[in-house]
């Protein structure tokens, strides 16, 4: 059922309307909502061009070889990766917005600056032991691309012809929110707290998995690929669920929960402008529902 060659892991390789030209696409209101959010992309990028010739330390010139050979393999790595933040732009801008409370709190605990946190962010040794660290492969890379290939790309064109797109989108987390009830035996096996205590955590982690099952539902019917949910899941799985109480006894507590409410705005207000389906070209799951003869939800339009 599911082809997952081509760009940004298909769905089905079912064959619709030739999709609008992309100056179409981009003249609605939607995409308009949002220009704001691409010029203060297209900054950080050109930031992250310009940081990176400053991310060696020397007392050299710029116009000494060893120095431009530095810069050589910033700009090199800088422009190598600027494609992906392209892709990174549109897939997970949404989420990073409803994400900016807790991303502020992480920049102001971390003990590093700019530099050597991109010297860290782009070292090879750094991401060599991120590849050979179990623990992190299962959460940024194996759990994210199984669980989004499973409990989205297979069960949702399951389920949408049965229920109509809308009812499916809470209907699938439920799935992925109950899977997650296993952790309760690990835990009692190990004694890890008291049985109330297990069993509330698990109850906790029902509930917010089960809302962001919901959303990266939403956003697979929307754009019609999976890498966005898959991106999204890693994200949410490095971050973790939001730490608010220590936000309320941080020391700068006001701009952070400044960053929280502004989050949360900023997200549910560009929700429906950054998963314009005209931005992703055909949406498998609408035109499955065309051929079974199901009513496609204003979700695909």
């Amino acid at each position: 059922m599911a082809a997952l060659g081509g760009d940004g892991l298909r769905l089905l390789s079912v064959s619709g309307p030739e999709p609008e030209p992309e100056s179409a696409a981009l003249n609605g209101a939607g995409p308009g909502l949002c220009c704001w959010v691409s010029v203060c992309s297209c900054l950080s990028l050109a930031c992250s061009y310009v940081g990176s010739l400053y991310v060696w330390k020397s007392e050299l010139p710029r116009d000494h070889p060893a120095v431009i050979k530095r810069r050589f393999t910033s700009v090199l790595v800088v422009s190598s990766l600027s494609p992906l933040c392209v892709l990174l732009w549109r897939e997970l801008t949404g989420l990073q917005i409803l994400f900016l409370g807790p991303l502020m709190q992480l920049s102001m605990d971390c003990p590093w600056d700019l530099a050597d946190g991109l010297k860290v962010a782009l070292a090879p040794q750094a991401w060599a032991r991120c590849l050979t660290d179990m623990r992190w492969l299962r959460n940024q890379v194996i759990a994210p691309l199984t669980e989004e290939l499973v409990f989205r790309a297979c069960m949702l064109p399951m389920l949408a012809p049965c229920t109509g797109l809308g009812p499916a989108i809470f209907t699938c987390p439920l799935f992925f929110g109950v899977a997650h009830f296993h952790h309760v035996i690990e835990q009692l096996r190990f004694r890890q707290g008291s049985v109330g205590s297990i069993f509330l955590s698990a109850a906790f982690q029902f509930s917010y998995t089960a809302v962001f099952g919901a959303y990266t539902a939403f956003l697979f019917i929307r754009t019609g690929h999976l890498i966005g949910p898959v991106l999204c899941h890693s994200f949410c799985n490095y971050m973790g669920f939001p730490a608010v109480c220590a936000a309320l006894e941080h020391p700068q507590r006001c701009p952070l929960l400044v960053g929280y409410v502004l989050g949360v705005g900023l997200f549910l207000l560009l929700l429906q402008p950054l998963t314009e389906p005209r931005l992703y070209s055909s949406l498998p799951l609408c035109l499955l529902l065309d051929r079974t003869g199901a009513s496609a939800t204003s979700l695909c339009s």
